[in-house]
């Protein structure tokens, strides 16, 4: 893959905001990690953020016998402190209360619980108004699931990516499988449908595409061709951008 470093130097004051939003493990921070590396963007990972909520809930008791204790959660939510900083090798490493939790975010049992921690109004207006905060600025690639529709509604780019279920499922699979983690291939299989049926039925920012956005199935092609593509998109825009 060959990008126009010197091209897109021509265009390094044109600063545009770009949304990629998607379903669950169909690789849409991968792809926004790598737009953003491309583009020399600030790269957000806001369902990180939600992640470390998850958790915080998890660890303070807020989820006892499968249930979210939905009250405590809200008011707690002033003691939640999240940050981003990069490790050594340039990745984003997600901070809750002065502590790497990047690792454990990304284990099944805070899987299990982010759409329901997520769904609740009080987290996503938290969540919402310091991911606004972050992109005040612009030249920022952020992905979620809200991301065009109710965090920047009017970023220039907006990217909706999907893939088959079983396509994710297996994904998700191996991504556990090469850190070690025990996985069951029927349980990461429900734990996406959930998490999908939740995402687009919850009352507050749904999961859903925007109306402007462009979809990107990446089903059967490979990262380098996904990357590409979404490229070929956020130079567009940024040669338009006034």
């Amino acid at each position: 893959m060959v990008f126009d470093l010197p091209h897109i130097k021509k265009y390094m004051d044109k600063k545009i905001t770009i949304a990629v939003d998607g379903f669950s493990s169909c690789g849409k921070s991968t792809l926004a990690k790598q737009l953003a590396a491309k583009l020399g963007y600030v790269y957000i990972d806001s369902g990180a953020m939600y992640r470390a909520v998850t958790l915080y809930a998890l660890r303070n008791n807020m989820i006892v016998d499968e249930e979210l204790d939905t009250k405590k959660l809200i008011a707690s939510l002033d003691d939640v402190k999240i940050h981003f900083e990069l490790n050594a090798n340039g990745e984003p490493q997600t901070f809750l209360n002065g502590t790497n939790v990047e690792r454990e975010i990304r284990k099944i049992y805070v899987s299990q619980w982010v759409s329901p921690v997520a769904a609740v109004p009080e987290v996503r207006h938290v969540m919402v108004a310091q991911q606004q905060k972050m992109g005040e600025a612009k030249g920022v690639v952020m992905d979620g699931r809200d991301i065009g529709t109710t965090v920047f509604p009017n970023a220039e780019l907006k990217i909706f990516v999907t893939a088959e279920v079983d396509v994710r499922a297996q994904r998700r699979y191996d991504e556990m499988l090469s850190k070690g983690e025990p996985a069951d291939m029927n349980e990461v299989k429900q734990n996406l449908q959930e998490r999908d049926r939740i995402d687009q039925s919850r009352a507050e920012s749904p999961l859903r595409k925007a109306d402007d956005a462009v979809v990107l199935d990446n089903s059967h092609i490979t990262r380098d061709e996904q990357l590409q593509v979404a490229y070929d998109w956020a130079m567009e825009r940024i040669k338009s951008a006034h």
